[in-house]
């Protein structure tokens, strides 16, 4: 399978993704998943998560809102899609700024069969104990290649790792796969690495037997639809709005031809 074909395929099945994601990004993650053709549903009250979890074609864990009833929500949700064999994605936004986080991503980990494990590389290596400097929510710089990040992230975690950045490398622990689609602008709003982690969801949906595939196939898609959005923007917000449209624009038929994958 393709990311073009998997793109088909989530447009044809419109899954419904169950994201427990936070408020400051609720609106553009939602926003991302429906352009791209997936419907979004984002639940993250106690008394129905474990409902909704159980009908969801992936379930997105995402820690930017904390506080300990989301978290209790969120290791509810993660058992009953481990319990029905539901795709589950985490993303640790700002592991590594404060304890509470850091060690929120941890009992996640622990607790949760997580799938695929989606963050910036000072995330990713505070999960994995390489040296790196988280400021709030973004990367700062990391004391690892990021190639190797991946492969060590999804050795020892025993996931599949996706860690974004200027190039995107994605592993199983053995195989990695570098993702070269993106634009700069992807950099400059609020909420692109969370919708990363939505995207991820949704492919995880229509491709829940291959993880390593349906990770690397969403960041091509997004990569490439922050390619488009570009080419018309005056700037950070031009460029926003745009976004959802060329998610909603993505050509299954000749999205293959534009992956810069290797």
């Amino acid at each position: 399978m393709t990311a073009g074909d998997s793109l088909r395929r989530l447009r044809d099945a419109k899954p419904l993704i169950h994201q427990i994601t936070n408020y400051v990004v609720m609106n553009e993650t939602a926003n991302a998943t429906l352009a791209l053709g997936a419907l979004p549903v984002m639940a993250h009250a106690r008394e129905e998560v474990e409902e909704m979890s159980a009908i969801a074609g992936a379930l997105v864990l995402n820690i930017g809102t904390l506080s300990p009833h989301w978290v209790d929500a969120m290791l509810l949700a993660g058992r009953v899609a481990n319990e029905r064999g539901i795709p589950v994605v985490l993303d640790p936004v700002g592991a590594g700024a404060t304890t509470y986080r850091t060690e929120t991503a941890k009992r996640i980990l622990d607790e949760v069969d997580i799938t695929v494990l989606r963050g910036n590389a000072g995330e990713v290596a505070t999960l994995v104990g390489v040296d790196a400097e988280v400021r709030g929510v973004e990367s700062i710089a990391t004391g690892s290649d990021p190639a190797d990040l991946a492969r060590q992230a999804g050795r020892q975690l025993g996931l599949v790792a996706s860690v974004t950045g200027v190039v995107d490398h994605v592993s199983d622990g053995e195989t990695v796969i570098a993702i070269e689609n993106g634009h700069p602008l992807m950099a400059t709003i609020t909420g692109t690495g969370c919708m990363s982690s939505a995207l991820t969801g949704c492919f995880l949906a229509v491709n829940r037997d291959a993880p390593l595939a349906a990770a690397a196939e969403a960041l091509v898609a997004f990569g490439v639809a922050g390619e488009d959005a570009a080419q018309g923007a005056n700037g950070p917000g031009s460029f926003h709005v745009g976004l959802y449209d060329a998610l909603a624009a993505l050509d299954p038929d000749t999205l293959d031809g534009r992956a810069r994958v290797s």
